[in-house]
């Protein structure tokens, strides 16, 4: 009944030329209701830091100057997809952004009505080795790998990209993810609590959990989704009965998207305090991912991702019940291939093809408090240089930055396993990856951070 009610409201306001959104908002005004995430550090260009440079509501603006409608963007800020797909499935959100996992969920439970039904249109940003989700553990923990959580509790969001790492590191260290270990289905602030508290041996989410976590002291590290070697990422949705309404609107939010994702990439250090501002993380914490060497930020959909897209399906079976799903029908960049044409200068191929990390700076990297330019440095043991020579001069480190050893994850880097092997010295985000390097270098000695700043040769 509800479905007849609402086709003939359709119809009633097709005959009057004013379309749905025009209804709600009034008039000739278009309204688009764009779901986000602003304390999940990968979707910024289609989020927090789109929403506060503007840029969807400038390019929407050009329309309504250029003589077409009015529109009315609102914004909805939600902790993880599963909400913003329940809100497209509802026909009340238009474009959303979420993880790998919440993407394949999106278009499974979308799919069953024509007006819910979604496109995956652009990626906002990826790691090819799966560095964007982690399992944190208490600081007092004595686990040092997944191995020692067995029969233990941890928190995740089921269905959540966090939660689908868990179980694929679980499934690779031999341990049943539906019995071999108790998984609390939490929100992660929720689950940071437990944590906290001691309720949970362990939380498994995605940024910026692991990172505000760990920088607050209220956990260690322990596992790196790298570990897994498969690419990770966060995309954007969009419903295709609004689109094909609306497709001026679907245009301006990739071309806004595009603008917030070069923005990003020419001033990360910038783009950090204004996404800082918009979610309420330390800025620290924002730059560890937006920073040069962390998330790539890049809107092309890639063969590799799509794989990998592909291989999760099998992991959320594992968990739930899941609709099949065509993820090629599902996976639509043609819309994105007419921004990047309207645009001129890199066509999508060559971006599609190009794997490089494009955020301009050093992925090691030291920040003195009160300057408001971080100082780069060739490798860990130069950055410790760095380090040593700012303390000497009575210089504040707000924080540094690293890349892992043997996985090249960006890592805080007073937080990181450090070894010194003959001059040099090597961090690594976890124990066990410091202990598998040690097994093939057995002349490599444990440092703590302080003592390798400090002994390090000028």
């Amino acid at each position: 009944m509800k479905r007849l009610i609402a086709v003939a409201a359709a119809a009633a306001l097709a005959l009057t030329g004013c379309s749905l959104e025009q209804a709600a908002a009034g008039g000739d005004t278009v309204r688009v209701v764009v779901g986000y995430q602003s304390k999940t550090i990968n979707t910024v260009t289609a989020g927090t830091l789109l929403r506060a440079k503007g840029y969807l509501e400038q390019r929407l603006r050009q329309i309504t100057d250029a003589g077409g409608a009015r529109y009315e963007v609102e914004w909805q800020d939600y902790d993880t997809g599963a909400p913003i797909t329940a809100q497209m499935v509802a026909e009340k959100i238009d474009i959303g952004s979420m993880g790998d996992y919440p993407l394949l969920i999106n278009g499974s439970r979308t799919q069953a009505n024509e007006r819910s039904r979604t496109d995956f249109v652009s990626v906002t940003g990826y790691n090819p080795r799966g560095a964007l989700n982690m399992v944190v553990v208490p600081p007092d923990s004595r686990a040092t790998t997944l191995a020692d959580l067995r029969g233990q509790k941890i928190s995740a969001s089921v269905g959540s990209a966090g939660h689908g790492t868990l179980v694929q590191a679980l499934t690779r260290a031999g341990i049943d993810p539906g019995t071999g270990v108790e998984v609390l289905n939490q929100q992660p602030q929720v689950g940071a609590s437990a944590l906290e508290s001691g309720q949970v041996a362990a939380l498994s989410q995605f940024v910026a959990w692991p990172g505000l976590l760990v920088f607050q002291d209220k956990a260690e590290l322990l596992y790196d989704g790298a570990e897994l070697n498969v690419p990770t990422f966060h995309g954007v949705v969009a419903r295709q009965d609004y689109t094909e309404r609306h497709p001026e609107v679907l245009d301006a939010f990739l071309q806004a998207q595009l603008d917030a994702t070069e923005s990003l990439r020419g001033e990360p250090l910038a783009a950090a305090e204004i996404v800082a501002d918009g979610s309420g993380l330390p800025q620290e914490v924002v730059y560890l991912y937006n920073g040069p060497g962390g998330t790539s930020f890049d809107t092309t959909l890639k063969p590799s991702l799509i794989a990998a897209f592909k291989d999760n399906v099998r992991y959320l079976k594992s968990i739930g019940d899941f609709a099949e799903l065509d993820i090629d029908g599902f996976v639509d960049d043609a819309a994105l291939r007419k921004a990047f044409a309207e645009r001129g200068g890199t066509s999508y191929d060559a971006a599609l093809a190009d794997n490089a990390n494009a955020t301009i700076g050093s992925g090691n990297e030291v920040w003195v408090d009160g300057q408001q330019r971080t100082r780069p440095a060739a490798d860990p043991t130069e950055l410790l240089r760095v380090v040593k020579q700012a303390r000497a001069q009575g210089d504040t480190v707000r924080t540094a930055y690293v890349l892992d050893a043997e996985l090249g994850t960006r890592w805080f880097a007073d937080e990181s396993v450090w070894l010194r092997d003959g001059d040099r010295y090597l961090p690594f985000t976890t124990e066990a990856a410091a202990q598998r390097y040690r097994a093939a270098h057995p002349g490599a000695v444990p440092v703590s951070y302080d003592q390798a700043v400090q002994e390090v040769r000028a």
